[in-house]
């Protein structure tokens, strides 16, 4: 066991990814059955994206998606990672988290992102253009005032029923998005872990810009990333599999694709350029046994000095990914992940 891990928090983001053979509607209920299953290993929060027309994500409408996992659970937090502020009015977007916020009180987070559509087809039927994510920091304080009563743009208008409520903001890190999450005074997360040095920097930027505000009195950094466990390094690789080459069809093709089973990926005949990314792909990631991700996992919480750990890890086999979320709750020794454990390697209370 680490220390420095089992005082981290430790939390979750899925995006309902859609695997070959199945449809949209079974990646939604799947990230519901998903929640439960997190929320019994005692992981911190559960956090839905926003996608829009993308193959491989079934995650389109993350505060509807939330509504379903909060009322599927009882104990773990529940939000969004996130909602894209340019593509909504933020008076609707309060709406929502108020109403959220209202039917379960004290378990809503307030995930919220700058990215727009990734095509201009999608920014079309979204009614919004490239341009609309360069005021970001002005959507953000637009939406914290309906809340806090703050706004002054529409002095006759009140979000109900979101006004006086307190749902926690989260900023995601994105172009200069750390730097508005600094200067509104908001909790910060941050990815990927592959791109380790210049995440470092922007959380020292952050850290060193933040101004205390009525949301957050001191800088709260959360990482996130990719996290892989198995009983071996090879084990660990083959998670890591189907998202690379999702990745890398997406890059080549422009089209991001349902998860592949591992086993398809290896008998592909990949373009040199596929390769390339494929490769890229499965590098720099925490993945590994327990005792190698423990390692990992301690060095990238010391380093950036994160108060929580956000995993985003998908793959096509699910019993896997579960498998792995159970070794990664023993490594930070979250409560009821002790039991579980000990069923799945035959250990008893006494050897764990």
């Amino acid at each position: 066991m680490s220390a420095l891990i089992e005082s981290t928090r430790i939390s979750v983001l899925d995006r309902s990814r859609v695997r070959e053979g199945q449809d949209g509607p079974q990646a939604l209920r799947d990230t519901v059955r998903f929640a439960q299953e997190l929320e019994a290993l005692g992981y911190h929060r559960l956090w839905v994206s926003e996608h829009h027309s993308v193959p491989g994500v079934a995650g389109s409408a993350p505060t509807v998606l939330a509504a379903a996992v909060a009322a599927a659970t009882s104990t773990i937090r529940v939000g969004t990672g996130g909602v894209m502020l340019p593509n909504h009015q933020p008076l609707v977007v309060a709406e929502q988290f108020g109403v959220l916020e209202s039917l379960f009180p004290g378990r809503i987070d307030m995930g919220l992102g700058r990215s727009v559509g990734f095509t201009d087809g999608i920014r079309k039927a979204l009614g919004r253009e490239k341009q609309d994510a360069e005021d970001f920091a002005g959507q953000l304080t637009e939406l914290l005032g309906w809340f806090d009563g703050g706004h002054s743009a529409h002095p006759q208008v009140h979000a109900r029923p979101a006004e006086g409520l307190r749902v926690p903001p989260y900023v995601l890190a994105v172009g200069g998005s750390a730097a508005i999450a600094a200067g509104a005074g908001l909790p910060l997360v941050i990815g990927d872990l592959r791109g380790r040095d210049r995440m470092l920097s922007a959380i020292d930027r952050y850290r060193r810009g933040f101004r205390p505000s009525v949301w957050s009195e001191v800088p709260y950094v959360v990482v996130s990333g990719t996290v892989a466990v198995a009983r071996t390094q090879e084990e660990a690789r083959r998670l890591l599999m189907s998202e690379a080459w999702s990745m890398a069809y997406s890059r080549t093709h422009g089209v991001f694709p349902p998860l592949a089973p591992p086993e398809r990926i290896e008998a592909l005949s990949m373009t040199a350029k596929e390769r390339e990314f494929y490769e890229s792909g499965l590098k720099g990631h925490i993945a590994g046994t327990e005792e190698q991700v423990t390692e990992a996992l301690e060095a990238v919480v010391k380093d950036s000095g994160a108060d929580e750990v956000l995993v985003t890890t998908s793959t096509y086999d699910r019993g896997a990914l579960l498998d792995s979320f159970r070794r990664l709750a023993h490594i930070a020794d979250l409560a009821g992940a002790t039991a579980v454990h000990s069923r799945s390697t035959g250990l008893t209370s006494a050897d764990v």
